[in-house]
């Protein structure tokens, strides 16, 4: 009887290799960074404040996945280059770089006729902040890393951006603008960077409940609302984010480059 091995591919080993990831406290950040640290990264993992961070990195301690973390500014350049300095002390070696900050408003760009709620249309400030926080902080993060990047010729980047870059939702415009703007962006970025072996990609998660940060009922209404729209019939798990994010940034995705994969659970054809 032929004896097979259960080895995993060296191309998806990503043992011993280096990664910042830029919005890891809670949500799919917190997701991809614990896949990452199970499977042998040195992360850095950021988040605006270390409210959650402390208490990811205790979780991932104690079962012998250690990580570093610090609080840093993902829209702030000076900011994101002291993580790449930080990470490059540390670690001695910067292989990738996730983006994965962000945040929503709902509010339409002007009161409709029929809001019997009265409730105030988007701001500037409101517009800025979303375009800042899903979209230039990617930019920031990317310029920050680029420079090492360049200079050894090699590096990923994923990018997270969300169901909307593809079909965006009333009360939704300054998020679906800047998810698909991150998207173009990621393609862009792909193609000045494929001379000098980087390779940058895009992820779309559909709807990732946290279960840590979420009220049971919003948990509950997440999983109400996913049963009747979402093809697959259930929110994904955050640690299927994770998952994706170790094969862009792994040997096994060399010839990938430019593209946005979405994981919404059939969603966006919907």
């Amino acid at each position: 009887m032929t004896q097979y091995s259960k080895q995993i591919p060296l191309e998806f080993d990503l043992t011993g290799r280096a990664v910042i990831v830029a919005g890891a406290g809670r949500g799919i950040g917190k997701g991809i960074a614990r896949v990452l640290a199970e499977s042998g990264v040195r992360v850095l993992a950021t988040a605006l404040t270390t409210t959650y961070m402390s208490q990811v990195a205790d979780e991932l301690a104690n079962a012998g996945h250690p990580i570093e973390f610090m609080a840093a500014d993902a829209t702030s350049g000076d900011d994101m280059a002291g993580v790449v300095d930080h990470a490059l002390s540390k670690f001695g070696r910067l292989d990738g770089l996730v983006n994965c900050v962000g945040d929503a408003i709902s509010k339409p760009i002007v009161p409709l006729p029929d809001d019997s709620d009265g409730g105030s249309p988007l701001s500037d400030e409101e517009w800025r902040f979303i375009l800042d926080v899903n979209l230039t902080e990617a930019f920031v993060g990317c310029r920050a890393a680029g420079d090492h990047f360049l200079k050894q010729r090699s590096g990923r980047v994923v990018n997270i951006a969300g169901y909307a870059a593809a079909r965006g939702g009333a009360n939704s415009v300054a998020y679906a603008a800047a998810k698909a703007g991150l998207t173009r962006m990621t393609q862009a970025l792909a193609l000045e960077w494929a001379p000098y072996g980087i390779n940058v990609n895009a992820i779309a998660p559909g709807v990732f409940p946290d279960p840590v940060t979420s009220e049971q009922a919003v948990e509950r209404a997440a999983e109400r609302a996913a049963s009747g729209a979402i093809p697959l019939r259930r929110p994904g798990n955050l640690r299927e984010v994770g998952l994706l994010t170790h094969f862009m940034l792994s040997d096994a995705a060399d010839y990938m480059t430019g593209e946005t994969v979405y994981i919404d659970g059939g969603a966006v054809f919907g």
